[in-house]
């Protein structure tokens, strides 16, 4: 298994306390929620995942701002509604910033699914992709990406199995999802992409 890049920074606004998420390995996780705001003045609610041994050298507090660096990994949730992919920053390093916000997601991974290219309304290209990142231990994560414009265009054009390199930021979006029982409103989580390109030997091939 070919292992690949996938690097997070966030700086933004602890909007809780960390709760008690599930141990492994006899090793406790947290999870808490950190705003982080746009350019825009737009906020995202970003849901991070730490250690406790890389919580504890941390004093943190409602409010607090603090940095995190990590990976963007993802699970599938079983429930009674049906499985659900789960989008969470795996932090391995915490810190206290005063800086200016931050969200920064650099991957490189697989297009595992045959991307989704489409038009707005208003005449806006988007393109939809999910990226298999591989990690340790044969794993990978399952990466839900949007890209804008141009770059929509010529990723679309990827075959599943190219090899892509990206950068951009997490964004949180909410929905409602039509379920048997009645409407339920969840939230969603994807990665907004900046830059993107084909690595070398798919490059390549479009050149061909």
């Amino acid at each position: 298994m070919e292992y690949t890049a996938n690097h997070v920074i966030l700086r933004g606004t602890l909007t809780g306390l960390p709760e008690f998420s599930h141990e492994n390995h006899s090793r406790k996780f947290y999870r808490f929620s950190l705003e982080v705001e746009r350019l825009s003045g737009t906020t995202d609610i970003l849901p991070v995942m730490a250690a406790e041994d890389v919580l504890e050298a941390m004093d943190l507090f409602c409010g607090g701002r603090i940095e995190v660096e990590g990976q963007l990994r993802s699970f599938n949730s079983r429930a009674a509604s049906g499985r659900r992919l789960v989008i969470s920053v795996y932090a391995s390093a915490l810190t206290t910033s005063d800086d200016s916000p931050k969200n920064l997601v650099e991957l490189t991974g697989t297009i595992c699914k045959e991307p989704v290219f489409r038009r707005t309304p208003l005449g806006r290209e988007i393109c939809d992709v999910m990226l298999a990142v591989n990690r340790p231990y044969h794993r990978t994560d399952y990466l839900p990406c949007i890209l804008w414009g141009r770059t929509a265009q010529e990723i679309s054009q990827l075959p599943v199995g190219a090899r892509i390199a990206l950068s951009g930021r997490l964004q949180s979006r909410d929905y409602i999802k039509v379920l048997p029982e009645g409407n339920e409103r969840r939230t969603a989580y994807e990665v907004s992409v900046t830059t993107a390109e084909p690595c070398a030997e798919e490059a390549e091939a479009l050149l061909c």
